[in-house]
């Protein structure tokens, strides 16, 4: 049996973050706990770059401009939709979610990783939660799944390259 998993090292690897300033109160959260994380697993201030959106619906297009710029190994987007009383949400959410789903499948083929922690809650004691409180901090765990998906991928590379 073979077993191949993704290590938590991030030493050498390059990072994007794309945050949203709408609930910055929120998003400002999401950045500190990825920022933080992946200078705990070794990633150089120096790899990590920070890039601010006006909001959730910017964040795709944003994130397929920096997966195709060759100058990151992963890129993580971070933002928080949250309920209102309007169908707005509705809509933002799953523009956002989806556009950022496809823009995961389309880096993968450029060997880019592209994970995604946008909030989409009913109420912001929700986002307050998953922004670092009970429910701990979804940029962070984010952040964290980009560092052994990097490595993963590294791996299954150097695996196929092996068998041929």
């Amino acid at each position: 049996m073979t077993t191949i998993a993704g290590k938590l090292r991030a030493d050498g690897m390059r990072f994007a973050l794309v945050a949203s300033r709408f609930n910055s109160f929120i998003t400002d959260k999401l950045v500190q706990g990825a920022v933080d994380v992946l200078q705990r697993v070794g990633a150089a201030a120096e790899d990590v770059t920070v890039v601010w959106v006006p909001g959730a619906l910017e964040i795709p297009a944003t994130a397929r401009t920096l997966a195709r710029s060759g100058r990151h190994d992963a890129v993580v987007c971070l933002g928080a939709v949250i309920r209102g009383s309007t169908t707005h949400f509705d809509h933002v959410s799953t523009a956002a979610l989806s556009g950022a789903a496809q823009v995961a499948l389309e880096a993968e083929s450029q060997g880019v990783v592209v994970t995604v922690a946008i909030l989409t809650t009913e109420n912001l004691e929700q986002a307050i939660e998953r922004a670092g409180s009970k429910s701990g901090n979804k940029g962070a765990d984010a952040a964290l799944a980009a560092v052994e998906l990097v490595d993963l991928r590294r791996q299954l590379r150097a695996a196929a390259g092996a068998q041929r």
